[in-house]
């Protein structure tokens, strides 16, 4: 199958996640994008959604899924996002769509965190892919000194020529060179740095369930 076949694939595997009547909480990216066209076939049997990008939210809107605020809701049933990289132990890095605070935030208020990649997201040791950190802009240089101190080379994430701005009206930092042998307590570290909105290490609010997309279907990972 093709890559796009297996997020396919995951998407509408997690459906069975989803209990009716519950609030849903929904991530970012092209997986994420074939859960939401999923739901749509149980979108009356729901209670609603939260979303963690403008992104997510208007595919969601589109297709008549209700959104709320996450201020309106006090808990949520299940939150089904993906990853850019997953280890054996259920934590991730995420973040490759700039919307990791906002996802962080969701999966913070979710019972359940179901992650659903394909196998090449699956990883000995975080680190390959770079690390986002969403950053205030005026605290940039610092924050690029102070990863160098780590061994890492952090570069200022861009858009049209121009440094990205997220939906929370900040920067993001893309960090290569890092081995993240000790997830929970990088990203305790980092999240105290000033100027760090939210480091892209979730390992605080990692996955239960990774369903991964294989050539042979889709493996549940339990953690």
């Amino acid at each position: 199958m093709t890559q796009d076949e297996l997020k396919a694939l995951v998407g509408q595997a997690a459906l069975q996640y989803v209990t009716p009547g519950d609030m849903v909480g929904v991530g970012t990216g092209s997986t994420v994008n074939k859960f939401i066209d999923a739901l749509a076939a149980m979108k009356d049997r729901i209670a609603g959604t939260v979303s963690s990008s403008e992104a997510s939210t208007a595919r969601l809107r589109a297709l008549g899924i209700p959104v709320l605020e996450a201020s309106e809701v006090e808990e949520l049933g299940v939150y089904i996002d993906g990853a850019d990289e997953i280890d054996a132990n259920g934590y991730m890095v995420k973040g490759g769509g700039a919307a990791l605070t906002r996802e962080k935030i969701v999966a913070a208020q979710s019972r359940r965190f179901v992650c659903i990649a394909d196998e090449s997201k699956l990883v000995r040791t975080l680190g390959a892919f770079p690390l986002p950190v969403e950053v205030i802009p005026m605290a940039v240089a610092r924050l690029q000194r102070q990863f160098g101190r780590l061994g890492g080379q952090a570069r200022v994430r861009l858009k049209d020529g121009a440094p990205l701005v997220t939906d929370n009206g900040q920067h993001i930092l893309d960090v290569t060179g890092l081995q993240i042998t000790d997830p929970l307590g990088f990203e305790s570290e980092v999240n105290q740095w000033p100027g760090v909105v939210t480091v892209g290490v979730f390992a605080h609010q990692k996955a239960q369930v990774c369903l991964l997309g294989t050539s042979s279907g889709v493996q549940t990972l339990n953690f």
